[in-house]
């Protein structure tokens, strides 16, 4: 991921020295859990852990001979245990990887990446919640127009919208929590999963160890439709995240501007135009969620591989799998920095709303008449006619009052209250979460 798009909690993941930590992190564990089957001396587990280590120039060195990343950084720690140990090639470090094939170690390595990277965009959706909280309840009832298609609809609040917002988020939360649950586990159960080398309890062992459930019929990795389903979660939270940006660029429009984004001082909107304000974090979010979607693809394709495995996810998911990661927290907090700094403007709103004068109570006008015994064609028609009349210029609520049809059956506190901004909006508020 370029760095333009990285958020240091998900660097802390994923670059390169971190995710190697992981794999020291298991063979280690892989070791421990060896010496407590009987099956390593104390003396040689002590010293495995003493001196344990590598570093990326000579895995860089040794990947140029080994051409595998993985044995280059497993010969490298296995190095640093020799030299720890009189140079004894054939002592503790003749333990390291013992028994196990690459994945064993890449994909437990990768359960603990994945299910620390859930638990980083879960608090990043917690803050993003928050701000969309609290302009929900400080805009509970500050009234807005709502619109369909674009036009005009009826009065809605701009806490109703921001509430709907935070229920959306929520349901994205939860889904990303039952993906974490499904994809934190690990395996060591050798070269096509049936437990040739090492049994059960020793794979039991290392996942409990690392904070992970064992895959229970892993092959030589741990199947992908797991990582498709975490992805998928990601997938409708970009979408998510698409929909508000997309809200928020529409309310920015010129001729609407009910909210902004925060503009500094010697910002620049654009290079020919001194005076544009442009909603670009806005349309950030909206870029990034498209690539995170076509990330999600191309982790539906690695469900499918060849027998007990094949390569062809690899080399995918080196892109994939951090670069989804990173976007998805960055758009998280981008999203919640614009939020933070939003100007609303309820002046705007009002004004908005208020362009049609009072057409977008047509509703209103029908449903009360049906009430008083009209029929419901009859009541569209009606409502209808004095809306036509509104579209060429004529206030609305004057051409129903002198409706004749309208007056003979609705008196002037009914209408007053067909007509009440207040009383259309009396429920709104119940959208936004109580916490």
């Amino acid at each position: 991921m370029i760095d333009r798009y990285t958020t240091s909690a998900m660097s802390a993941i994923w670059d390169r020295q971190a995710k190697y930590e992981r794999w020291l992190q298991v063979e280690l564990a892989i070791c421990e859990a060896l010496a407590e089957a009987g099956e390593i001396p104390a003396e040689d587990l002590k010293q495995i852990q003493e001196g344990a280590r590598f570093d990326l120039a000579r895995c860089d060195e040794l990947e140029k001979e080994t051409r595998h990343d993985l044995m280059a950084f497993v010969r490298c720690v296995s190095e640093n245990i020799a030299k720890n140990s009189n140079g004894a090639t054939s002592g503790p470090s003749r333990w390291i990887h013992f028994g196990v094939t690459s994945y064993d170690v890449i994909d437990t390595a990768l359960g603990m990446m994945l299910r620390d990277s859930c638990d980083v965009l879960l608090a990043s959706a917690g803050a993003l919640r928050a701000e969309i909280m609290r302009l929900a309840k400080e805009h509970a009832n500050t009234p807005c127009i709502g619109r369909t298609h674009g036009i005009h609809a009826e009065p809605v609040t701009f806490g109703f919208k921001l509430g709907g917002w935070v229920r959306e988020l929520d349901r994205s939360v939860e889904r990303i929590q039952n993906a974490k649950e499904e994809i934190a586990v690990g395996k060591v159960s050798g070269a096509v999963g049936v437990h040739a080398q090492l049994t059960l309890e020793i794979e039991k062992s290392v996942c409990d160890k690392l904070g992970l459930r064992p895959d229970p019929a892993s092959t030589q990795i741990v199947s992908r439709d797991r990582h498709a389903n975490l992805f998928s979660a990601l997938a409708v939270l970009s979408g998510s995240l698409e929909k508000f940006a997309t809200e928020l660029r529409n309310l920015q429009r010129t001729e609407i501007l009910e909210v902004q984004e925060a503009f500094a001082a010697g910002q620049t909107g654009s290079s020919a135009m001194p005076h544009k304000r442009n909603p670009w974090n806005s349309e950030t979010i909206c870029g990034l969620a498209r690539v995170v979607r076509g990330n999600v693809h191309a982790m539906f394709e690695s469900i499918s591989t060849w027998h007990e495995r094949d390569l062809s996810n690899s080399s995918l998911e080196r892109i994939v799998l951090p670069d989804t990661m990173h976007l998805a927290d960055f758009m998280l907090n981008r999203l919640a920095t614009i939020l933070r700094g939003l100007v609303v403007l309820p002046e705007n709103m009002m004004a908005n709303l208020r362009k049609m004068g009072d057409l977008v109570f047509s509703e209103h006008v029908m449903v009360a008449l049906i009430r008083a015994g009209m029929s419901r064609e009859d009541a569209y028609k009606a409502a209808q006619r004095n809306a036509a009349l509104a579209w060429e210029g004529k206030d609305f609520r004057a051409s129903v009052e002198a409706d004749p049809e309208v007056a003979r059956l609705l008196s002037k506190e009914e209408l007053d209250r067909v007509f009440s901004l207040e009383h259309h909006l009396r429920n709104a508020a119940a959208a936004i979460p109580e916490e």
